[in-house]
């Protein structure tokens, strides 16, 4: 049961659209949640977006990375949604404002604290290189030794045909003589014969 609402939670749920999740990997939103906790992302229509909603978006400078920070103005110019956000522990708002795309943004829903930091540890070289290539050979050599253990202990074991000791003859045992006693053979009936009368 716990494996089926893992895979539904994290296989299912993401890739029908229901919500995504996002690890935090910077304090800028401190106290709201910290480097390492998790995010539960809704989503909702661009023209739902408010003043004081946590959103999370691409930045639309540099790198582009995914940032989540709050909304401090909101703009609706025809088609486009333009916002512009700060993060709780920043003393000035971001740098940027920011174009919304498609037809939904992604908001806040809740945090998992510390259920980030697993994903933070994966995203380290050595655990990397384990989780994609070492992990899965580990599982198959797993299951082959399974198999083999099981494959050699099906074979039933083989019964030792009864012994036949043949006719019972009389056993010596340093000169003495053990005798053993053989059952009398039926009493076979004879006719008597016109020489016998």
């Amino acid at each position: 049961m716990l494996a089926g609402a893992a895979f539904l939670l994290i296989g299912i749920g993401p890739h029908l659209g229901w919500y995504q999740t996002a690890t935090v990997l910077s304090g800028s939103m401190r106290p709201t949640f910290a480097p390492g906790d998790l995010l539960v992302l809704r989503p909702e229509p661009i023209s739902s977006v408010r003043v004081g909603q946590v959103i999370t978006y691409a930045i639309p400078i540099s790198d582009h990375h995914v940032e989540s920070h709050r909304v401090v103005s909101v703009a609706h110019r025809g088609r486009y949604t333009v916002v512009q956000t700060k993060g709780d522990a920043n003393a000035t708002r971001d740098p940027w404002t920011a174009v919304l795309h498609g037809d939904r943004a992604w908001r806040e829903a809740g945090v998992v604290p510390y259920a980030g930091r697993l994903v933070i540890w994966l995203r380290e070289p050595y655990p990397h290189l384990f989780s994609m290539l070492l992990a899965p050979v580990l599982f198959v050599l797993l299951g082959l030794v399974r198999i083999w253990s099981k494959a050699a202990g099906s074979g039933a074991p083989d019964r030792a045909a009864p012994h036949d000791p043949g006719p019972a003859r009389p056993a010596t045992d340093r000169g003495v003589v053990r005798w053993v006693t053989i059952p009398a053979a039926p009493p076979r009936l004879v006719q008597p014969s016109d020489a016998d009368a």
